[in-house]
């Protein structure tokens, strides 16, 4: 019996042991913690007089990366009664320790309405989770007293004093003189234009232009579509062929084709290469050459052996349109009635500069009388 007593004890001897060393480390960990945040505030001076200003500073110091709430203290609010927060500065942040610790410093400006002795509790600040206090303060605020009798006994009466050059006096004359100037400008701008009946302003839209290839397939295929009458007019229709492919020649290859022979358009071509493609656009003006001039009749066969070597020959030689190019500009002329309506915009235009320009020259002037009057 004795031994299992024996045992129990040394078992809860064990327990206790354990629970005591984690509680000390526990203990450790929360005390370093705590070492690790530290609040602090202070007056500039413990003693001034009514309506004059005091600084107050707030100082943490905490682990750097930790969330922190500062006491909730806005301008214009009193902390105290008769005690007003009159400026609040930016927070200055110090980093130390490597920067693993931060001290950040908020700055306020107060001051007093009353004369008292006045007691500030600590603030409060929240660093994480965990609320920390500073220390209180105390601060005796005096009044002034005023000899009524003689007044003027150390400070006599002064002359007139000639005020120093404020730019905040001159702002709003400067701001408006220069608003006037494109005003001005856009009254003479717009009354030229109307005198002289020129518009203020195109409609401009983008056009895609067909690739030239497309310009030619299109045109064949229609030829091909009224080729019916090629047999009884065979000069028409080399004539529509061979200027369909002159016209796609003079884009593709950008030379004036329209105005070359057949001959000088081939020699100009051979320089391009393609001795292939040459070889076809060759038969096709050789046999319009000789219908057009030497008054040669074709076959039906042989009319749509040179029109399908025409569409080969352009499917061989053409450029594939970029799918990023920028459609060319298209000025769209406008009507009458479109022009009066330009007309009439610019007159309004005209009319509301003008208001413009009296409204500001009239406040110029108030603003001068206020000012010297």
């Amino acid at each position: 019996m004795s031994k299992i007593i024996q045992k129990q004890y040394c078992y809860i001897s064990a327990v206790t042991n354990r629970v005591v060393v984690f509680l000390a480390i526990a203990l450790f960990a929360v005390s370093t913690l705590s070492a690790q945040v530290s609040v602090r505030a202070s007056l500039d001076s413990v003693q001034f007089y009514v309506g004059q200003q005091d600084g107050l500073e707030v100082q943490v110091s905490m682990p750097t990366g930790s969330a922190l709430q500062m006491p909730d203290i806005r301008k214009g609010m009193e902390i105290l009664p008769n005690v007003e927060v009159v400026d609040i500065d930016k927070p200055d942040t110090i980093f130390m320790n490597d920067g693993k610790q931060c001290q950040i410093t908020q700055r306020y400006v107060i001051t007093a309405w009353d004369s008292s002795f006045y007691y500030l509790p600590p603030f409060k600040v929240k660093v994480d989770t965990t609320t920390y206090e500073s220390m209180s303060l105390a601060f005796k605020v005096y009044t002034v007293d005023v000899d009524t009798l003689n007044a003027d006994m150390f400070f006599p009466p002064r002359d007139i004093q000639d005020l120093p050059f404020s730019w905040t006096d001159w702002k709003q004359i400067a701001y408006g003189i220069l608003l006037t100037i494109p005003l001005v400008i856009l009254i003479i701008v717009l009354a030229i234009l109307v005198k002289k009946g020129k518009p203020i302003f195109h409609i401009v839209r983008r056009k895609k232009k067909l690739p030239p290839h497309q310009v030619a397939i299109t045109e064949i295929e229609r030829i091909k579509e009224e080729r019916t009458w090629a047999s009884e007019d065979s000069k028409e229709y080399y004539t529509l062929l061979t200027d369909a492919l002159r016209t796609y020649i003079q884009e593709r290859y950008a030379f004036s084709a329209m105005e070359m022979t057949s001959a000088e358009i081939i020699e100009r071509l051979v320089q391009e290469g393609d001795e292939k493609s040459l070889s076809e656009l060759r038969e096709i003006f050789y046999t319009a050459d000789l219908v057009k001039f030497a008054k040669w009749n074709t076959q039906i066969n042989e009319n749509d052996a040179n029109l399908v070597a025409a569409l080969q020959y352009v499917n061989d030689t053409k450029i594939e349109e970029d799918p990023n190019a920028v459609p060319e500009p298209e000025i769209i002329k406008e009507t009458d009635k479109q022009r009066q309506l330009q007309v009439i915009i610019m007159k309004t235009i005209i009319v509301l500069s003008l208001l413009g320009i009296v409204f500001i020259l009239g406040t110029i002037v108030w603003r001068l009388y206020d000012m010297f009057f």
